[in-house]
């Protein structure tokens, strides 16, 4: 037990952890996500790719003052962190956001009410 959570009555100054923290191997996972989210051109990316069921990365481009490379550049990072996948059609390519992705970042930014009510 961390000596900084021992009461001077010996007992933990606090409740018990209830939760698991998050394993070494899934922080790993989940940390490029929160890291490509942290710039504001792929959070915007990723909130119009989340508003339809796929989106054309000509659409996207259009949506911005960047250059088309710079888009790309962006895409590819949300690609490569598995938060969105891309299918190639022709010339253009149609993104798409992971779901699964989504539900992992919101299951852990997810506060649960119940146990800080119980404390």
């Amino acid at each position: 037990m961390d000596a900084s959570r021992v009461a001077p009555s010996g007992g933990s100054c606090c409740p018990p952890l209830t939760a698991q923290a998050l394993t070494t191997e899934a922080a790993g996972q989940l940390a490029p996500m929160f890291k490509a989210l942290g710039d504001p051109v792929r959070l915007r990316l990723l909130s119009l790719i989340a508003s339809t069921d796929e989106v054309c990365v000509c659409d996207l481009t259009d949506a911005f003052t960047l250059s088309g490379p710079t888009i790309s550049h962006h895409l590819r990072v949300l690609r490569e962190t598995g938060l969105v996948d891309v299918e190639r059609r022709a010339t253009w390519a149609y993104y798409r956001i992971r779901p699964e992705a989504l539900t992992q970042l919101s299951a852990l930014l997810a506060v649960n009410t119940t146990a800080r009510a119980a404390a």
